[in-house]
C-alpha cells in the first residue's frame, strides 16, 4: 500500500511543512507544528453565493445596519450598539473567566426575540441546565445541542431555523471533510470559514467562544480573528470580581470599547458605572495614590494608580507593573530623575492600576509621574485631584484628545480641582464646579500637587 503523505502545521500562525521542525520558522514558536493529513481538493467545498457585478461606490445604497439588542447594556455597549444581522462574533478569555455564563445570559434575552439555539461542544446538556438554574434561566425558546460534528450541527440549524446561534467553543468542533484532530489549525480554519458562509447567507447573528493560549492569545491561528466580525476578549483577575468585556476588533462599531461586569452567585451583574466601582475603596490621603481619567472607547472611567517606593536591599532596584507597560514606567521613572531631579536610582519601583484595570493610553504619564512623586516624598496628593496628560522624554507635558469627557465625568464624581496639559485648556466647556490648572512641564505639575 502507498504510505499516507502528511504534512507538519504550525498550530499557532498556519505555517505548513513537509517535515517535522522544532521551531516554526515563520512565528518563532518552538514545537508548535503538527502532523496532519493535507487538504483534498474537493473535499471541502463552499457553497459561494453567485459573484454580483461590479458598481459604483456611489450607487451602492448605504445605510445604518439594523441591531438587536442583547437584553445586556454593557454587551450592547461592547459589540457597538447590538447585535447585527449576520454578524460572527468571536469571544476569548481564560478558562473560568465567565463566558460561557454572559453568553448563556445573552441567549435568555435574546430568546425573546427569537429562536435561539446554543450549542454545547464541551459540556452536557445536563450541565449547561444546571448553570442556566443557577442563573435563574428558564426560556422556552431557548434550545440546547450538544454536538461536536459540524455536519450534524447545520443539519439541527436547518431544521430549528434559529434567529440566533452560539457555538462554545469553536476548538472542538469539527468537519468529517477533513481528518486532523479538532482544534488544529485546517479543523479551525475550515470550520469557522463555514460558519461565516452560514451567517453571511441566512442573516444569522453567529457567537464563537475560542479558548486562548497561555499568552492570552486566542489558541489557533490568527486568520481565525480575521475572519469573524468582531472580537471580545474577557478579562478579569481572578482574586477581583469584576470582568471587563475587551472590543479589539469591530467592523460594525468602535474598538477598544469596553463594557464592566461583576461576578455574582447569580451569574454576571452589569455594572453601569464603573467609575464609582475602581474608586469606592481608594485610601485618602494616603502617599502614593493618584486618580487618572482614561478613555476606553467612548467612556472615560476614573481609576485609581497606587506608586510604592522603598530603597532597594538589592544590587538591582527592582521595577514591577501591573496593569501597565512597565517600558512605559521605567520611561517615566527615567524623566523624573533626569528632568525632575528626584534620586530614584537606588529604589525599588512598584506599580499597580486598582481594579485590575489594564491601561494602555500615553494620557495616564502625568498620573504615574504624580504617583511616584508621592510615594518617594511621603506627601499625599489631595483626594479630590484628578491628573491626566502625556509627558515627552523633556519633561513637557503635551496634549492629549478628549479632554472635555474626562474633566465631565471627574466633576460628577465630586472632583474639584484637575492638572493638565496647557495644550488642552483652550475653548474647554466644563463645570464651573471643577478649577482647572493647566501645566506645561512635569516639574510644574508637581509644584501645583504639592503646594
Amino acid at each position: 500500500m502507498a504510505k499516507t503523505k502528511t504534512i507538519f502545521s504550525c498550530q499557532q500562525c498556519g505555517f505548513q511543512s513537509p517535515k517535522w521542525l522544532g521551531r516554526c520558522p515563520d512565528c518563532n514558536q518552538w514545537n508548535t507544528l503538527v502532523e496532519e493529513q493535507p487538504v483534498v481538493a474537493g473535499n471541502h467545498s463552499r457553497a459561494l453565493p453567485e459573484p454580483g457585478k461590479p458598481q459604483k461606490l456611489a450607487e451602492v445604497a448605504g445605510r445604518e445596519e439594523d441591531r438587536l439588542s442583547c437584553g445586556i447594556g454593557e454587551l450592547d455597549r461592547t459589540l457597538g450598539g447590538g447585535v447585527v444581522p449576520g454578524s460572527l462574533v468571536l469571544v476569548g478569555g481564560d478558562p473560568g473567566i465567565g463566558k460561557s455564563t454572559l453568553l448563556l445570559q445573552a441567549c435568555a434575552r435574546l430568546a425573546e426575540n427569537g429562536v435561539t439555539l446554543y450549542v454545547t461542544a464541551e459540556e452536557s446538556t445536563r450541565q449547561v441546565k444546571l448553570r442556566a438554574d443557577r442563573l435563574g434561566i428558564d426560556s422556552t425558546d431557548l434550545y440546547l445541542l450538544a454536538e461536536t460534528s459540524l455536519e450534524q450541527i447545520k443539519q439541527r440549524i436547518r431544521e430549528l431555523q434559529p434567529a440566533f446561534l452560539v457555538i462554545d467553543s469553536i476548538q472542538t468542533i469539527f468537519t468529517s471533510s477533513l481528518d486532523s484532530a479538532p482544534g488544529s489549525v485546517s479543523q479551525v480554519r475550515e470550520c469557522t470559514g463555514q460558519l461565516m458562509l452560514q451567517a453571511k447567507g441566512e442573516g444569522l447573528p453567529t457567537f464563537l467562544v475560542g479558548h486562548v493560549t497561555k499568552d492570552g492569545a486566542i489558541a489557533g491561528p490568527r486568520v481565525l480573528e480575521h475572519m469573524v466580525d468582531t472580537v471580545l476578549y474577557f478579562e478579569g483577575d481572578p482574586g477581583h470580581p469584576y470582568r471587563i468585556l475587551r472590543a479589539v476588533k469591530n467592523r460594525f462599531g468602535s474598538t477598544n470599547e469596553i463594557g464592566v461586569f461583576e461576578m455574582r452567585e447569580q451569574g454576571l451583574r452589569e455594572v453601569s458605572n464603573p467609575s464609582e466601582l475602581f474608586l469606592a475603596e481608594r485610601p485618602e490621603e494616603s502617599a502614593g495614590s493618584a486618580v487618572v481619567p482614561s478613555l476606553e472607547g467612548s467612556r472615560p472611567i476614573l481609576v485609581e494608580l497606587q506608586a510604592l517606593v522603598s530603597s532597594s536591599s538589592f544590587g538591582t532596584p527592582q521595577r514591577t507593573a501591573i496593569g501597565i507597560d512597565h517600558k512605559r514606567v521605567g520611561l517615566l521613572v527615567a524623566i523624573l530623575e533626569k528632568k525632575v531631579e528626584l534620586a530614584l536610582a537606588g529604589q525599588d519601583i512598584f506599580l499597580n492600576v486598582a481594579g485590575g484595570v489594564r491601561l494602555d493610553e500615553p494620557a495616564v504619564d502625568l498620573g504615574i509621574i504624580a504617583a511616584l512623586a508621592s510615594s518617594h516624598l511621603n506627601r499625599a496628593i489631595d483626594p479630590r485631584t484628578v491628573i491626566f496628560g502625556e509627558v515627552g522624554l523633556t519633561g513637557e507635558v503635551r496634549a492629549i484628545s478628549q479632554p472635555e469627557l474626562r474633566i465631565r465625568e471627574a466633576a460628577r464624581l465630586g472632583f474639584t480641582r484637575c492638572i493638565l496639559p496647557r495644550g488642552n485648556l483652550k475653548n474647554l466647556d466644563v463645570p464651573a464646579s471643577i478649577k482647572l490648572i493647566a501645566v506645561k512641564h512635569a516639574s510644574e505639575a508637581l509644584e501645583h500637587i504639592f503646594v
